[in-house]
């Protein structure tokens, strides 16, 4: 019985037809409210770090043009060259992110050494996200709340419970989606963005000479003036592009020309306006380092700019809990997690998912992180290794595009692979500094995610294998038992993970019932390492003989599976099917931690565990409850 399966997103074929009917403005403004709300949010907290973070800087010239320079170039190199020149052209037919980028590899190049390395990449850069998901709705929100303290600073008690009151009622708004409130997403940030753009003119009119920050020398006099103290400094700098890797993760939903333009016309112009403004501000007055952010707005304005930042917020921390939602729903089709319950949200909509399990999952750890760590400064520490190290996992798994499916010249292709990956270790190196202070969470969390996904993709491999050593081939079974067997009317249908052999739910319905179905159909269900499968390709039908039939249906990793609904269009294999005249047998393995070479025993043990957890088959595969009849047994792995 397959374990994939999920819901349908934007990026089907008939979404991206919409999409292209849609136009690239309003796309691109609807990619400000989704795609752009992690990296929009960063002006909030980013230099405020560097200047008083757990590495602070003196506020003088050197410092602030140094660290202006390297901000700039960094968005430069990381965001605009590395994610929207490069990486966005690796789209596994429309969609993007590190599981689509492995499909895309392990499809162009089939299964050789590279692309299992390629697996465990993509599967680490996963487990690294969903780290990522967990930090960034802490610190996002409780940076724009702080904002309270100075309005006035008898607030501050109230920071701390109100950010808590936000992030809760975040998730447990999750259950009724988004495709309401979702229209308001990007003209909120288009605001945002263009307030951002306001207040750093404004300061930036104050002392026009900061915009020498952009010379790249200036960053070179930083990092020589106290090369040690610029390696800290890099730890914080690198907070001004987290979320560069929603640009390619969220290209399914809008296409890479909207987000593209966005970021080249609207968000990134913003950004760095904010960015020199702030840095305008600190030359006038340095004490403003406390909160660069809210003070470069007039007193009078700073309640509104809370108010508008928190929306910001809220919006870019949704955007990473439907992030996280979609990441699950790959990982659940590609075979790396068991099955859970997927909620559609919108019937109207696409990709409008809601996955309880990592739903309450996030809220419990992302409370904890707050009350743990209390402020943004100290949640910054935290900060920042997860998204670096996601950064240096895709630059190594888009070199093979690079190489080998689209083959640059290697004299154009290397260096500028190299120019990426001394970019991404260098700002993972510095981060590695941060893991007493905090940086141990995300990587804790990566940890246990990363074992969880490569014990179920391992125990579902140990398990099929064997289930398919012990099985009878069919054609042995139909010649002998199946032909002296008491028919009876109607149709039988038995999922099963293999495409050979004789399913363990027959033989033990044989076993027991001494019956069989006038009508057999062994029906396998294959996930294709590619988004979506059309209808015309989803169906496979083999005759066996004496009224049994091999059916094999294809989806995408981002298509929901409805096994009824492609049943009444199977053509070739008898008269049509009547529901009420069908059974569906399923088999429900019991596993036994054995001594076998495969895995250790304690990750048989949670293999186990995960499987009695997983999501009912019956419910996954949209099975009707009257018509299923489960047979269990027992397997060694």
């Amino acid at each position: 019985m397959s374990n994939n399966g999920v819901a349908a997103s934007p990026g089907s074929p008939s979404g991206h037809e919409a999409l292209a009917k849609q136009g690239t403005l309003p796309l691109a403004i609807g990619a400000m409210g989704i795609v752009f709300g992690d990296i929009g949010t960063s002006p909030l907290y980013a230099l405020k770090e560097v200047f008083v973070g757990h590495h602070p800087l003196m506020v003088d010239p050197l410092r602030v043009f140094g660290v202006l320079s390297l901000v700039f170039w960094t968005m430069m190199i990381v965001v605009t060259l590395k994610y929207v020149s490069i990486v966005m052209r690796a789209d596994n037919r429309g969609e993007g992110g590190s599981m689509a980028l492995y499909a895309l590899i392990s499809r162009q190049l089939g299964d050789d050494g590279r692309t299992r390395t390629m697996a465990l990449l993509g599967v680490l850069a996963t487990a690294l996200f969903f780290g990522d998901c967990i930090i960034t709705p802490a610190i996002s929100v409780l940076s724009a709340v702080e904002g309270l303290t100075i309005v006035d600073q008898r607030l501050s008690t109230a920071v701390l419970p109100l950010a808590m009151a936000l992030i809760i009622g975040l998730f447990l708004f999750q259950s009724r989606g988004t495709a309401k409130v979702g229209a308001l997403f990007g003209p909120v940030m288009l605001v945002y963005f263009g307030t951002l753009a306001v207040l750093g003119l404004s300061q930036i009119i104050k002392n026009p000479e900061i915009l020498e920050a952009l010379n790249p020398v200036h960053a070179a006099y930083f990092v020589l003036d106290n090369p040690g103290l610029a390696f800290l400094a890099l730890g914080s700098i690198v907070l001004a592009v987290t979320g560069a890797e929603a640009l390619y993760a969220d290209m399914g939903h809008f296409g890479a020309r909207p987000i593209q333009a966005a970021w080249l016309l609207a968000v990134f112009p913003a950004l760095m306006l904010n960015y020199l403004g702030q840095g305008a501000l600190l030359l006038s007055d340095p004490a403003a380092a406390a909160n660069p952010f809210y003070l470069m707005a007039p007193e009078s304005l700073r309640l509104p700019l809370v108010i508008l930042a928190t929306l910001a917020t809220v919006i870019a921390s949704q955007s990473v809990i439907s992030g996280a939602f979609s990441v699950a729903q790959q990982a659940i089709q590609l075979g790396f997690l068991p099955r859970m319950k997927i909620v559609h949200t919108s019937a109207s909509t696409f990709g409008q998912i809601y996955i309880p399990a990592v739903n309450w999952t996030l809220m419990v750890l992302v409370a904890l992180l707050v009350l743990g760590f209390r402020t943004s400064s100290n949640l910054a520490a935290a900060y920042g290794i997860a998204v670096t190290g996601t950064m240096i996992i895709t630059t190594f798994m888009i070199a093979v595009p690079v190489l080998r499916i689209w083959k640059w010249n290697k004299w154009l292709a290397w260096p500028l692979i190299s120019l990426l990956a001394i970019v991404d270790i260098a700002y993972f190196s510095s981060n590695i500094i941060k893991i007493p202070d905090g940086g141990w969470f995300p990587l804790l969390i990566g940890l246990i995610t990363f074992t969880g996904l490569t014990t179920w993709s391992r125990g579902r491999a140990l398990m099929q294998a064997r289930l398919r050593d012990s099985s009878m081939p069919m054609e042995v079974f139909i010649k002998s038992a199946a032909a002296a067997a008491t028919r009876v009317h109607g149709t039988a249908v038995f999922m099963t993970t293999s495409p050979v052999g004789v399913p363990q739910a027959l033989l033990h319905n044989l076993k027991h019932n001494k019956i069989l179905h006038d009508r057999i159909m062994i029906l396998t269900v294959a996930i294709d390492e590619v988004p979506y499968v059309s209808d015309e390709d989803r169906i496979g039908v083999r005759e066996l003989g004496n009224g049994f039939y091999r059916i094999l249906v294809r989806y995408g990793f981002m298509q929901e599976i409805d096994i009824p609904a492609v049943l009444k269009k199977v053509e070739n294999c008898g008269p049509k099917l009547k529901m009420m005249e069908t059974s569906f047998f399923l088999s429900r393995q019991t596993l036994l931690a054995s001594d076998k070479p495969g895995m250790a025993l304690w990750r048989e043990h949670l293999f186990s565990w995960m499987m009695r957890n997983a999501e009912s088959a019956m419910d996954f595969f949209k099975l009707p409850t009257n018509r299923v009849v489960e047979l269990g047994s027992q397997v060694e792995i």
